[in-house]
């Protein structure tokens, strides 16, 4: 069934304002939980604060304080639904097990939106970052083991293998190539335009993760790998916010924002499995359609446009569903492991000039190579077990990343032909 929530009657705004009661909902229990409801209350945590942010930003660019007291009154709202959602993370789930959620929803997520996307250069960039996430999930699972003497399947299940992706080394890129193609709403199919607007926001939020609490790991070489991995970030986020068509006005911008929640709100709600989380999901579902409208009468009231305007189908496009992606992922690996970004586009490294970027940068950072956190956790791994740690389903793909005695630190970096 379709579900337009432009055509919804809202709540009044007043009334959306929960009592810290509301707001402190029981935490998932970190060792029942299923994996994907865990990825669903990081997405929609990264969510809200883009949202927030985003109210601040508007917020700082209008001199009108009846516009701003509205701003100010959905983005308390917003700020709310944040701790609640924040706060469903039991205290006892620790950073690093954090982390593993929070690259376990990078590595889903893309999937499903590379395999859904009609525009080729959206898909291509999902895809190309997907391999890097895929093996920021592997380092991060064998720091688990080594220092914690826990196993990632644990909290990934069986719906995402653990085995090395394009090796870390190789994603230090130049800033010049993180740079793509905006995408135009107007043009795009609708949920092209979401996928670009939510995966950004998704990695913004594991940059923002990475930067501040990478700090707090309890040991020097965890520091180090959220640091490396945190610039990896930097770029994601770099390259995924290029996509966005930077076009529409504020409050067009705006009306996307609250469009877009209500959209992830109603595919959390429709795709849950956990009975009260799914519950919670319905009444911030109701309170973001009180936003979304009240989006709606300042389009109105400030620029004379419909919604219609802006986004022309108010009926959500396809839901956000969270499902194993092992095989699409393993043809991606095979296919693509030695692309590196370029400009606009991504090359294989074997085709890329002497002379790019890509070469210098990495003799900048990289230096030696073998120091890299993202390498040394790896060695580690196998110099206090013999091997480093693997969760897959099959052999890996990529046939230089089979050895379990030894980290590739060549691949995608330098070149093999």
């Amino acid at each position: 069934m379709k579900f337009n929530p432009f055509l919804e009657k809202p709540k009044k705004l007043e009334s959306c304002i929960m009592s810290w009661k509301t707001m402190a909902q029981k935490p998932y229990n970190k060792n029942e939980v299923d994996p994907f409801t865990r990825v669903r209350c990081i997405l929609m945590n990264g969510t809200e604060y883009e949202s927030v942010w985003f109210g601040h930003a508007f917020h700082r660019h209008s001199s009108d304080n009846d516009l701003r007291r509205t701003i100010a009154l959905v983005r308390k709202n917003e700020q709310q639904q944040q701790k609640l959602i924040a706060g469903l993370k039991p205290v006892d789930e620790n950073l690093l097990e954090t982390t593993i959620g929070y690259e376990q929803l990078a590595v889903d997520l893309t999937a499903f939106l590379a395999q859904n996307v009609k525009d080729k250069h959206v898909k291509d960039a999902l895809d190309f970052a997907l391999l890097e996430d895929f093996d920021h999930l592997y380092r991060y699972a064998n720091l688990l083991e080594t220092d914690m003497g826990a196993k990632a399947e644990d909290y990934v299940g069986n719906y995402t293998d653990v085995t090395p992706g394009r090796p870390t080394v190789a994603h230090h890129r130049h800033p010049f190539d993180s740079v793509k193609n905006p995408i135009s709403n107007k043009k795009a199919d609708p949920f092209t335009v979401c996928a670009v607007n939510i995966i950004t926001a998704a990695e913004q939020q594991t940059m923002n993760y990475y930067m501040n609490l990478g700090a707090f790991y309890r040991n020097q070489k965890g520091r180090e790998l959220y640091t490396e991995i945190g610039m990896v970030e930097e770029q994601h986020v770099s390259q995924y916010g290029s996509l966005i068509d930077p076009n529409p006005s504020w409050f067009e911008m705006c009306l996307m924002h609250e469009y877009i929640e209500c959209y992830l709100y109603y595919s959390m709600m429709c795709d849950e499995t956990d009975t009260r989380i799914k519950g919670i999901w319905e009444m911030l579902l109701e309170q973001e359609i009180a936003h979304l409208h009240a989006s709606v009468n300042n389009l109105k009231k400030y620029e004379k446009k419909d919604w219609q305007e802006v986004i022309p189908v108010g009926e959500f496009p396809e839901l956000i569903k969270f499902k194993s992606n092992i095989e699409y992922i393993r043809k991606i690996l095979k296919n693509t492991v030695e692309n590196t970004a370029h400009r606009e586009g991504y090359i294989n490294i074997n085709d890329l000039e002497d002379k790019a970027d890509f070469f210098s940068y990495q003799k900048k950072v990289n230096k030696p190579v073998k120091d890299n956190a993202s390498h040394k956790v790896i060695d580690e791994h196998i110099n206090r077990f013999g091997k480093d740690y693997r969760h897959e389903k099959g052999e890996n793909p990529v046939k230089e990343l089979q050895p379990r005695d030894v980290d590739n630190i060549d691949l995608g970096r330098v070149k093999s032909k």
